[in-house]
């Protein structure tokens, strides 16, 4: 493993740190979602993307979606880590006059660029975003997080016929594909079948890579930028509450904050 991705992995243990800590202090919130993605988070704040943390709206910024809302913390802890706002705000997550929000809020968080939380409008927001930048000719690029349990809404695939029809090859989007939803395994509640192939019918160029591996996830992105007159989707195949021995694979993780034993126990195990 090079250099870069052991630096890489110790950012996203102190992230994975931040997300139990503020979802303890807070008493509620989704851990499982925001652990299985964090690897992909912390691989585009602090390697891929062009952001600004003095200037958040930067017009030639690179472009963030977290579609899945609901694993808000990872994207907290990303922008507190990033300079967006002091570390010390994380442990204000859901409380009363806090900026950070259950879900993001746009208004509230420097750095959030949509509000989200209801689940399959993301990509249609992140394809406005991608063919605004094509019409001004900028160089920004756009990354949307989506959930598996997320693909289960018709709206995304609406918005994913859009991306391929307008050959938005300045759009990326990653599926964190850790298998589970509130309501139990995707494959019962809803079955994708071959996720994969359904991206590739509807036009888009598709990378599959384990969520949790740095030199495939950089690897991946590197190759979106190859990638032209189509969009690329990255299937990440992650694990829920990666990480925390005792969260992970635990569809009861998906919104269920740690009591202070847990919490504790958990920070032992990413010290």
């Amino acid at each position: 493993m090079v250099e870069k991705d052991l630096a890489l992995e110790d950012k996203a243990k102190v992230l994975r740190k931040h997300i139990v800590k503020m979802i303890g202090e807070a008493g509620s919130g989704h851990p499982g979602g925001s652990l299985s993605v964090i690897d992909i988070v912390t691989a585009l704040y602090f390697e891929v993307m062009k952001v600004n943390p003095d200037d958040p709206k930067w017009p030639d910024r690179d472009r963030f979606i977290l579609s899945k809302g609901h694993a808000a913390p990872a994207l907290y802890a990303a922008l507190a880590e990033k300079g967006f706002f002091p570390v010390e705000d994380l442990l204000g997550l859901r409380q009363v006059d806090s900026h950070l929000q259950g879900h993001p809020d746009l208004k509230k968080t420097p750095g959030v660029e949509v509000s989200t939380g209801s689940l399959g409008h993301g990509l249609a927001v992140a394809n406005g975003m991608a063919l605004a930048g094509k019409l001004d000719k900028s160089t920004y690029r756009v990354y949307v997080v989506l959930g598996d349990g997320e693909l289960q809404e018709g709206s995304v695939w609406e918005a994913a016929m859009a991306s391929a029809h307008y050959k938005l090859d300045n759009l990326v989007a990653i599926l964190d594909y850790n298998g589970l939803q509130i309501d139990g395994p995707v494959e019962e509640v809803m079955d994708l079948g071959d996720v994969g192939l359904k991206w590739q019918a509807f036009g888009w160029h598709v990378i599959s890579i384990d969520g949790h591996d740095f030199e495939q996830i950089l690897n991946a992105f590197k190759e979106a930028e190859t990638i032209k007159d189509r969009p690329t989707m990255i299937v990440a195949h992650t694990v829920k509450g990666k990480g925390v021995s005792f969260m992970e694979h635990g569809v009861e993780w998906h919104g269920t904050a740690p009591n202070e034993d847990q919490v504790k126990k958990a920070l032992d195990e990413l010290a």
